[in-house]
């Protein structure tokens, strides 16, 4: 004989990365174990590369896939999960080729400029 349905009252997931603005500050302090020092160097050094890597991806050059790789790995690390998502679909917009590179990149660029205004309001320099 089946058992009687009962049914279940489900409560919503938090979501996979915490939409708490451009930096997830939680992930960042996790990744820096707690270092406030470390936090600064690591923000510092982001906006830097970020900067660079956005400038060098202007022309699309051949190595572009390359440098949008290290910019996605470099911005989930410090918790920028927009920047890291943006970077990943220029990714893949690169693989595909045509035209749809150039929205990604200006999302991506649109992304880091986010990041860098939360960064700099961080670092006390906003």
């Amino acid at each position: 004989m089946p058992l009687p349905l009962q049914r279940t009252d489900w409560m919503p997931s938090p979501p996979l990365a915490p939409d708490d603005g451009p930096i997830d500050l939680d992930h960042l302090r996790r990744m820096t174990l707690g270092d406030a020092a470390l936090e600064r160097e690591v923000l510092t050094m982001f906006v830097a590369q970020s900067d660079q890597i956005v400038g060098a991806l202007a022309d699309l050059p051949e190595r572009a896939g390359e440098l949008v790789h290290t910019l996605k790995g470099a911005a989930r690390a410090i918790g920028a999960f927009a920047v890291g998502d943006a970077a990943a679909a220029l990714e893949t917009a690169l693989r595909k080729g045509g035209d749809e590179s150039r929205l990604a990149l200006s999302d991506l660029a649109d992304a880091v400029h986010q990041a860098r205004l939360a960064i700099e309001t961080l670092l006390g320099r906003g």
